[in-house]
């Protein structure tokens, strides 16, 4: 960095986005779930998706303009606060067993981490020499990915661990059978929530009370007209709404994806794979359902991004950020196509590994479009976040693919996604203002 004065700013901040990184990650790790509880197809199970990334696409532009007037630190508050709101509302969204409620909780929660996402991200691009914000953007985006990487340990251990009944079962119990399966059901999302609001209402006590430096002027110049006629930041926008929604749609489904495969038994006849998926499921595989025992091979998928984000953190500091995005887009649609044409357990660690070329997609986009833009990043921020919407479109898209041609087929889509990529790589001095 520039200066030893942001070095403790950086770690404060940072901090955020191993929150933000943990939650996404969880609400991955709720859809095979949901699905067996609400009978709920491919698609529908992608719509929660939908509401999540939502709040993305309604609150991402006012966020950029309320954090032009507050500040950056003032952002984080309300961005925190509501997702504290949020997570207490998954008490009763639970406990009535309505999905529509779970698709409130989810969009209220989203759009707490809208309002983090358009203060934390330009907030660490200006920390320092603008020609390293692409490496720092990394390095931050790296404990996101330490977040989601425990996350689907979290999800498996708590979450997927016991054996879900299908809607078939249910309907044999007696009331008082169904009743105890309903409420031990709604405890299952009930805790966990329950805990991260607690330590995100000590995070908001946090942040009032340390201050950070003030960067935003009083009076920033430039407006969202302006904004929205410059080239290069529709199409950074374009790449992280494709980017965004491959990572999601892959995530999403992994799980899905390893059952369509008949994994389970080979996984469990495996002493070497029965040891990894036993170490993160946190039980023995004989006894747990098998979303749990795939499920814990999840990590693989987000531990990528994890160790991808920090080694990017160092090329993107020695080397071209443009070339090593163009390198990591190419890996990513390499790893698909293998995947696609493979089966067993080839075609799983070949759509894991994706994870590790993911890594520096989104931060290294992010930095390239700010990059010289000065006073307008807050509001180029809110409209970078806004495209994350891409998550909520098509993760539902691959889900309906899936249902009519088969997961093979519908990896066609994320094939476009990172190729758009790779073209803006290549392409983004071509609309470059600096």
């Amino acid at each position: 960095m520039k200066s030893n004065k942001y070095t403790v700013p950086f770690a404060i901040v940072t901090s955020l986005f191993f929150l933000w990184g943990f939650i996404t990650v969880l609400v991955d790790s709720l859809i095979p779930r949901l699905k067996d509880v609400f009978e709920l197809t491919y698609f529908q199970a992608g719509l929660v998706q939908f509401a999540f990334f939502l709040a993305y696409l309604v609150l991402s532009i006012p966020a950029g303009l309320i954090l032009t007037r507050i500040g950056y630190q003032k952002g984080v508050v309300l961005g925190l606060s509501t997702m504290a709101i949020a997570c207490l509302l998954f008490y009763p969204a639970a406990g009535e067993r309505i999905f529509g409620l779970f698709m409130l909780a989810y969009f209220t929660l989203a759009g707490g981490m809208t309002i983090l996402q358009v203060a934390a991200n330009p907030y660490i691009a200006v920390l320092g020499d603008e020609s390293k914000a692409s490496s720092r953007l990394n390095l931050a985006q790296a404990f996101n990915s330490v977040g989601a990487t425990i996350a689907p340990i979290a999800g498996a251990a708590f979450l997927l661990s016991d054996t879900i009944k299908t809607q078939v079962e249910i309907d044999v119990l007696d009331e008082v059978a169904q009743m105890e399966y309903y409420i031990s059901e709604a405890s299952a999302v009930q805790g966990p929530f329950l805990w991260l609001a607690t330590a995100i209402g000590s995070l908001v006590l946090f942040f009032i009370l340390v201050p950070l430096p003030k960067i935003i002027k009083d009076h920033p110049h430039g407006d969202y007209k302006e904004v929205l006629q410059d080239k290069r930041t529709l199409l950074g926008a374009l790449g992280i709404f494709l980017y965004v929604g491959a990572e999601v749609a892959i995530g999403s489904f992994l799980v899905s994806y390893f059952l369509d495969m008949n994994l389970v038994e080979p996984i469990r006849e495996s002493s070497f794979m029965n040891s990894i998926a036993s170490l993160f499921s946190g039980g023995n595989l004989q006894s747990i359902d098998g979303k749990a025992v795939v499920g814990s091979f999840v990590f693989i998928y987000w531990g990528g991004a994890m160790l991808g984000r920090f080694i990017g953190s160092l090329l993107t500091n020695v080397l071209s950020p443009r070339k090593v995005l163009a390198g990591f887009a190419i890996m990513a649609v390499l790893m698909v196509v293998i995947s696609m044409s493979t089966h067993g357990l080839v075609s799983m660690f070949a759509i894991l590994s994706v994870g590790l070329f993911n890594s520096i997609i989104f931060p290294t986009i992010f930095s390239l479009t700010l990059e010289g833009q000065g006073d307008l990043k807050p509001r180029i921020s809110g409209v970078l976040c806004t495209a994350i919407f891409g998550g909520a479109l098509i993760s539902p898209l691959f889900g309906a693919l899936a249902d009519g041609l088969g997961f093979k087929l519908a990896f066609l889509l994320p094939i476009v996604c990172y190729s758009y990529v790779w073209w803006f790589a290549r392409r983004r001095n071509d609309f470059s203002k600096t």
